[in-house]
Formats: structure tokens, C-alpha cells, sequence
């Protein structure tokens, strides 16, 4: 399971940057202000968050776990005595916590202040002595399971854990052909940084550990923001500032690509993906890449934003390979992601029907539910949102003779609660689309309360584990009143709605509401579970509301009444059997079970060897066999097969020229549904810079046939010859009922 927001050794990087900073020697001392600002968390959490925690002893015995988990969750700084002496704490922490004592946080943050520059400086001034004794033909192994090692005995056990790490880091550099003389200085220079950082702890820093330790227990949306993290939220909110088009989060030593910006560079781009780890960046085309391994979250922003138009490098260990990934290098040109980019986009597929014949499928892509809230209290007529963007693309698209839709909200993190009630209006006559309970457990719906014209045509809603929140509510209500088929991957599963709470010092964000669907389901945890299932591109132990500790659970409460607009159910069973056997034979497709069949299995690797052939060996064998997945793609298709895969990488060069730009932002994977003084707020990206209407006039470029779409994106085409194949039995299911009735 992961957290939301600090993970295992996340502390190294810690976002600091105001008030004074601390000695490697001195103690860090609370301030009057956070006393005050304790009190009124414990007070906040207890009266307004949806679970109803009490912070009682059990709560605090749970707190003194995640704190020392969020400090020291890879075991490598603490030994088993420090541990023994912190147990005084575990029933106390709610009782001083309450009244504003913060003795217990600021004690053991101090003991790991102490130990974690004590190891560093030692790193520091010995690396280059454990480099030289350092054997790469010998049989050790270097573990990556922290959840299965224990407290170390003593200091000896940790210096060994370390050696193991040390050793593990150097290896990687030999691999990544780092010249043998330059290993050291990069590792100095690594630890060197991340001590200078330690340096810099303050309270603040302490304090914002120490509180997230509790938020976290009740959700893992629930956050406590010091000041500096506070401004950098609402930054992000506005998403107003260049970069690559990215959400970042901290991970143990690294930044981890949490999601991807759609119509951002990195979206246009293709290369960089969720779970990918950055190691390094380079600034332009040929400057020098800077490790930014063990930096704080916030410097490596900073290094990745920069002005529009100029190219950032990224060195980044892929998620698909596993821990023992090589380093791939992703280069993309910074810019803005602008409005019209965001907003809602159509195409059409003509799709074989049989007999010859071809179909002609409309796709609208929505990226984010969006909502210029500031034109609309203007206003302004002609105000961007969502809604009113798709309801002219299905007009369009209906002129142009389409005979039936796809909704695609792939990757669409939500937004505006706003929107997904609008939107869903357009596909039904009237009714309710959410249901929103309460902390209180007062629950009010929302929906179309008034009768008007729908598109009432064939409709298939494609999600995956990227779609969340708005995206999620959406798609349960195309489900429920069985408008539509969903196809796609499991959903999310972010069911909650958070309100920003303002204290003494900094804010607390705090999940007050739950989301359910008008079946009586919530969409929290479980997510929408598609009709007809697609291969997950993504681990669901990784990404996803079920990955998080201390998620809240799925449950259910009363349903709404409501109609049922088709019998598209019944249709689920032919759909799949036909579905499964047409991907059985699609070269595209089973290139990409293939592909997921060796990502799950580098998942399950649990420790590398550190003998430097063993490890070189284990990369052939892997880029072996990936160039025979790719071959047998490439042979179904009629392609020639290639000698290495250094010639797709060259190919996937040419095909990257000219790319386009987009936003850094650094906050956590879905959108929060956050709620302020007028609602819901969306991700404001109406709020962008260079907001242009989209086009009104269709083009055949807009027409992609079958072959196109399936090496491009064989998941959209499976999705379109779903709905090709219900329209079919539905034409036999009505030729056979006539011709029963004529009989």
C-alpha cells in the first residue's frame, strides 16, 4: 500500500524553505503558533471529517506508527532502541496532541534529525574508501521489500543495510556506463546536497510530518498544509505555471511521475508515464544532467519548470521495468498547457461492420471536467465549460452521420462536480446523477431536473484507472440508468469531496463528504467496475484509492428511483465472448498483454543481485525478449522484424521531433474535489492563459479508419467495435422480433 503523500524515506525530500534553519547539531523547538494550530487540527478532525475517528489511544497508538513510518519506513536510521524509547509516547500523543504539547513529535523528529546527519556526513567523508573495496563478482543481494525488515539490532546491522544500498547505487551507475573515476564524485555530490537540505529543517517541517502522521490515519485526502505547502497548493490549483505537464509526488528517494497532465507536453510528448521515477535532469538539447536523486519534491519542480519553449531532459527509471529498470532519457519542450488543449475533443472511426460494410463511430475525448467559474459570474455568454463544449461536438457529429458515440475519459482525473451533472444531462431526459452524503449524514441529490432533448443513440463510456472522481460519477450514471456500455479498466475510485480549512498556521484540507451513485453504491474505494473488461495498463497496488493507506471503504445507502433507458445487460455476456475472441487474434492487442505480462512479473522482483555479470546477464535476457514481443508484432502486421531495439528507439526519435508544451504541477494523483465557500471547485484549468474555442468546422482529418486507430491506440479500437457489435445484435434482436410478429 502507498501513502498519499509522504512515503518510506520521503522525508529526504521534504519541501522546506521558510524560517530560520537549523545547525546539523541544534534542536528544533515548536513554536506558540503551532501549539495553537494542533489544538485546533485535533479539534477539526474529530468534529468535521467524514470517518468519525475519536484521536483516543488507539488513534495515537496508530499515529506514533505512521510518524515513525513517514521518518524511517525503509528501517535506516532508527535501531530497535530508539524504538524501545519512544513506547512511553504511544498512549499519550492524544492527550498532549489536544492541548497543544507537541514534545513527543519534536522529540523523535529531533533523535532522527540526529541520526539522519550523522549518516550522511559519514556517507560524505568514507564514500570513496567503500567504492574502492567494493567486489562485483561476489553473490550478494541487495533487498527491496522494507515492509519485511525489522528495527535494527544496533548501529552495526545499519551500517550493513547501508553498504548494501551504497553498493546497489554504484552498480546502477556502472550500468548506466558512468566512468568508474566519476561514481564517486556523483555520490558525494548526492549526499552532499541531501545534507546541505538536512541542514535547512525547521519547524515547520517537523510539524507538517508530525500532523500529516494523523491526517493520514483518517484518509489519505485529508492533509495538514504549512505555509509553503499552502501557497505551492494553490499554485498548483490554478495550473499556472510552465513546465512539462506532469503531477509529481515524492517516493522513498525519488519523484515519481504521479499522472500526466492531459494536452500537456508530456501527454503530446508520450514517452514519460505514471509510476516513472525522474533521477536526473538536463537543461536544452546537450547540458549536463543533474542527479536529483534524494531532493526535496519542490527543487525538483524547480529544476523542470522553466521558460516556454526551452527543452528539459528527463533521465527516468521506467515503471514498466520493474526495480531494476534502466535509466531511459525523455526529452520535451516546456510551454503552458492552454484551454482549447484541455477541452473536449472530437474524431470519427469508421469501423467494419461485416458484409463490407463500415460504421461510423464519433469519439469525444474529455480530458478534465472543466469550468470557467470567473466568465460565468461575469456573465459572459460564452463561458468555456464541459458541457457546453460536448453538446456542440454531438451536434456536429451527428450531422456528419455517426451511428453511435464513445465518451472517453481515460486519464481524466475530474474536476467540476458541476460539469459531471450537466454532462450527464446530455445522455438522459431527467433525473438525478449523484447522491452527496454528508460528515453529518444529511444526504442531497443532484441531477437534470427538467425535461429537455438528450442524445439517445448507441453509447459506450471507455475509462481506466486514471479516471476519477467527476470521471467516476459519469460513467456509474450512464451505468445505472443502462444508457450506455463501460468498457475500459476498473476505475479509481475516489468517492470523497474535501474542504480547505484554514488554521492558525497553514491549512487543513479535510475530506467532509462522500460521493454515491444513484444505484446506492458509493464510487469510494471500489471505483466503477466496467461491463466489459480491458487488461489494467496499470498496477492497481500502485495507482488507484485501494493503493492508498487508510482509503475509506466502499459501502452503499439507499438507492434512487430511476428509469432504465435499455436492456443492455442482457447484450454484456455475447459482447464479451465476442469481444475476447476477436482480441485473441489482434496482433496490437496481444503485443500489449504481452507487454503487461513482463511488467507484472518485474513487480513481483523482490531483491537484485549485486554481482555486476549476474545483473548485466539479467538486461540481455530482458531487452531479449522484448525485441521478440516486438517482432511478433511487427511480423502480424506485415512489417519488417527489426536486428535490436536500438532501432525503435531511432525510429521513436524521428517520430518525437517537434514536440509541444505544457504545465509542471507537484500535488497528488486525482483531482480533489475540493470544496470552497460557491462548491466544487475544479482544476482550474479554464483559468489557463490563451483560452481559444475549439474548431467548429469537421475535416476528414478528423475520420481515422480501423487501421490507424488500432496501431495507435488498439484500446479505443476494441472500444469502438464493441459498440459496432451491439448495434449489430440489437439490429438481429429487432429483425427477429418483426419477423416473429409478421409470422
Amino acid at each position: 500500500m502507498r501513502k498519499a503523500f509522504l512515503n518510506t524515506a520521503a522525508i529526504l525530500t521534504l519541501a522546506t524553505g521558510l524560517g530560520a534553519t537549523a545547525s546539523s547539531a541544534a534542536l528544533i523547538e515548536y513554536t506558540k503558533a503551532q501549539q495553537e494550530t494542533a489544538t485546533e487540527l485535533v479539534e477539526q478532525l474529530e468534529q468535521r471529517h467524514y470517518a468519525k475517528l475519536k484521536y483516543d489511544d488507539e488513534l495515537s497508538s496508530a499515529h506514533l506508527d505512521n510518524y515513525l513510518d513517514n521518518l524511517d519506513g525503509g528501517k535506516m536510521f532508527f535501531t530497535a532502541a530508539d524504538i524501545a524509547s519512544f513506547e512511553s509516547f504511544r498512549t499519550q500523543m492524544d492527550d498532549e496532541l489536544a492541548k497543544g504539547r507537541l514534545d513527543a513529535g519534536f522529540t523523535i523528529f529531533n533523535r532522527f534529525h540526529e541520526h539522519l546527519t550523522l549518516r550522511l556526513e559519514t556517507l560524505v567523508e568514507t564514500l570513496p574508501q567503500m567504492i574502492d573495496e567494493m567486489d562485483f563478482t561476489i553473490d550478494e543481494r541487495f533487498h527491496r521489500d522494507l515492509d519485511t525488515l525489522a528495527w535494527a539490532e544496533d548501529k552495526a546491522v545499519l551500517d550493513e543495510r547501508w553498504r548494501l544500498q551504497v553498493k546497489n547505487q554504484v552498480l546502477n551507475l556502472r550500468l548506466a556506463d558512468k566512468p568508474q573515476d566519476e561514481i564517486a564524485e556523483t555520490l558525494i555530490k548526492r549526499y552532499t546536497n541531501q545534507l546541505g537540505r538536512v541542514n535547512q529543517y525547521n519547524s515547520q517541517d517537523a510539524f507538517q510530518i508530525y500532523a500529516n502522521a494523523l491526517t493520514e490515519l483518517y484518509d489519505p485526502h485529508t492533509n495538514y498544509f504549512s505555509p509553503r505547502r499552502s501557497e505551492n497548493f494553490n499554485i498548483n490549483m490554478r495550473l499556472s505555471l510552465e513546465g512539462i505537464g506532469a503531477v509529481l509526488s515524492p517516493e522513498d528517494e525519488y519523484t515519481r511521475v504521479a499522472r500526466i497532465v492531459p494536452a500537456g507536453p508530456a501527454d503530446k510528448q508520450g514517452e514519460l508515464k505514471p509510476s516513472d521515477r525522474i533521477v536526473a535532469v538536463g537543461q536544452d538539447e546537450d547540458g549536463p544532467f543533474e542527479d536529483v536523486i534524494g531532493w526535496r519534491l519542490d527543487e525538483v519542480v524547480e529544476l523542470i519548470r522553466g521558460p516556454k519553449g526551452s527543452t528539459v531532459r528527463l533521465q527516468v527509471l521506467p515503471a514498466k521495468g520493474g526495480n531494476d529498470a534502466e535509466r531511459k532519457t525523455i526529452q520535451i519542450v516546456r510551454n503552458k498547457v492552454k484551454l482549447e488543449e484541455q477541452s473536449a475533443q472530437k474524431r470519427i472511426l469508421e469501423l467494419p461492420k461485416g458484409n463490407g460494410e463500415t460504421v461510423r463511430v464519433g469519439v469525444i475525448d474529455i480530458p478534465t471536467f472543466y469550468l470557467d467559474f470567473d466568465a460565468m459570474r461575469r456573465g459572459d455568454e460564452n463561458y468555456k465549460s464541459t458541457t457546453r463544449d460536448v453538446k456542440k461536438l454531438i451536434a456536429e457529429l451527428e450531422e456528419e452521420n455517426v451511428e453511435g458515440m464513445i465518451v472517453d475519459l481515460r486519464r481524466n482525473g475530474g474536476g467540476s462536480l458541476q460539469e459531471a451533472n450537466d454532462l450527464t444531462g446530455l445522455f438522459i431526459e431527467y433525473g438525478p446523477t449523484v447522491q452527496i452524503r454528508h460528515s453529518s449524514r444529511r444526504v442531497w441529490r443532484d441531477g437534470k431536473r427538467l425535461r429537455s432533448t438528450y442524445y439517445d443513440g448507441p453509447l459506450v463510456v471507455l475509462i481506466n484507472r486514471l479516471s476519477a472522481s467527476a470521471s467516476e460519477i459519469f460513467a456509474g450514471a450512464i451505468q445505472d440508468y443502462d444508457r450506455g456500455l463501460i468498457v475500459g479498466d476498473r476505475s479509481y475510485g475516489k468517492g470523497t469531496v474535501q474542504t480547505m480549512v484554514p488554521l492558525t498556521e497553514g491549512q487543513l484540507k479535510i475530506t467532509e463528504s462522500k460521493f454515491y451513485r444513484i444505484s446506492g453504491d458509493s464510487t469510494q474505494h471500489r471505483g466503477v467496475v466496467p461491463d466489459i473488461s480491458f487488461p489494467s495498463l496499470y498496477d492497481p497496488e500502485e495507482i488507484g484509492e485501494s493503493a492508498l493507506d487508510n482509503a475509506l471503504d466502499w459501502d452503499q445507502i439507499n438507492p434512487v428511483r430511476h428509469r432504465r433507458y435499455s436492456n443492455l445487460d442482457s447484450l454484456v455476456p455475447q459482447l464479451t465472448e465476442i469481444f475476447e475472441t476477436r482480441s485473441s487474434s489482434n496482433p496490437e492487442f496481444l503485443y500489449l498483454q504481452d507487454q503487461l505480462a513482463v511488467a507484472n512479473e518485474n513487480r513481483t522482483i523482490t531483491s537484485v543481485s549485486l554481482n555486476e555479470t549476474v545483473r548485466r546477464e539479467e538486461r540481455e535476457v530482458r531487452e531479449e525478449r522484448a525485441l521478440k514481443i516486438e517482432n511478433r508484432r511487427r511480423t502480424a502486421q506485415g512489417e519488417e522484424p527489426l536486428a535490436s531495439l536500438d532501432e525503435l528507439d531511432e525510429k521513436d526519435a524521428e517520430d518525437e521531433a517537434g514536440v509541444a508544451d505544457g504545465d509542471v504541477n507537484a500535488d497528488a494523483e486525482p483531482t480533489d474535489d475540493v470544496a470552497a465557500i460557491d462548491g466544487a471547485v475544479a482544476p482550474a484549468a479554464a483559468e489557463v492563459e490563451g483560452a481559444a474555442e475549439t474548431d467548429e468546422d469537421s475535416t476528414e482529418d478528423d475520420i481515422v479508419s480501423a487501421e490507424e486507430i488500432a496501431s495507435e491506440d488498439v484500446l479505443l479500437s476494441e472500444a469502438g467495435s464493441i459498440l459496432v457489435d451491439a448495434l449489430v445484435l440489437q439490429e438481429r434482436a429487432y429483425a427477429l422480433t418483426t419477423a416473429k410478429q409478421d409470422d
